[in-house]
């Protein structure tokens, strides 16, 4: 699609980031609602007294019309919906993250309309003040089911037996759930240090994670771990920013 010449108009969007871009505009990123994350040139966007430049504000709905057909289109307007509270404190800086983790892991111009309206669930839920692990760890979750990694919650990866709440699962990368009692009898040392990309969680904990319930502290706790384990696997190891200015928060 970057090649085709366009005309968009109205398209719901959000800003993910913005940078200069010569003297007086901006490039925008931006993640629409039927076209993914696109490339915006917001010309003249940084003069004072630029219609644009109160808009293009992150966490906040928009609706967005651009035209183009290189990989960077340009901006034609931009409009607020209204309705969002501004981020503040701790959750400005999970919104952060959830902008650093679209940028990093979709490509351009690829539609994902599902996680669309997840990233925007959880700004709002952000900005109504609810507690920011379940927010975070239900957009993860649909970020890795929406880039096409599966991650079988509910199914045993060894037998393909539905997943039991009262067992002991090693979550391994590109397996799935297998049950300690497998491991072990393979021989493998599950009590170890060094246990690789894999992380320990419970059928519970697997089981609320598929029923989209966070209420457990168990499941909380132990789904941070694993789908941070995916994530860092996606990401290639790569750090993030937003996440490094999290635990700085935490540390102080």
């Amino acid at each position: 699609m970057a090649g085709a010449k366009q005309r968009v108009e109205q398209q719901p969007a959000w800003v993910l980031h913005t940078h200069p871009w010569r003297e007086t505009s901006l490039i925008v990123e931006v993640f629409a609602r039927d076209h993914g994350r696109v490339a915006l040139v917001a010309k003249g966007a940084r003069r004072p007294h630029s219609q644009l430049r109160g808009v293009l504000m992150a966490f906040q709905p928009l609706w967005m019309d651009w035209s183009g057909g290189g990989e960077v289109k340009t901006l034609v307007r931009a409009e607020w919906q209204g309705g969002q509270p501004l981020l503040t404190g701790r959750a400005l800086i999970c919104g952060y993250y959830l902008n650093e983790l679209l940028v990093r892991l979709t490509a351009r111009e690829d539609p994902h309309p599902r996680l669309f309206a997840a990233y925007a669930e959880a700004v709002r839920a952000l900005g109504r003040g609810e507690p920011e692990p379940p927010i975070l760890r239900r957009f993860e979750l649909v970020l890795l089911q929406d880039l096409g990694y599966e991650a079988g919650l509910g199914e045993e990866a060894d037998s393909g037996e539905p997943v039991r709440p009262d067992r002991r699962y090693l979550y391994i990368i590109e397996r799935g759930p297998v049950r300690l009692e497998t491991l072990e009898a393979e021989g493998a040392d599950v009590d170890g240090a060094a246990l690789g990309e894999q992380a320990l969680v419970s059928g519970q904990t697997l089981l609320d994670m598929a029923a989209d319930d966070f209420s457990r502290t168990e499941t909380l706790a132990q789904s941070k771990l694993l789908l941070r384990m995916l994530i860092n696997h996606t990401l290639g190891g790569q750090p993030l920013q937003s996440r490094r200015v999290l635990k700085e928060l935490q540390e102080l």
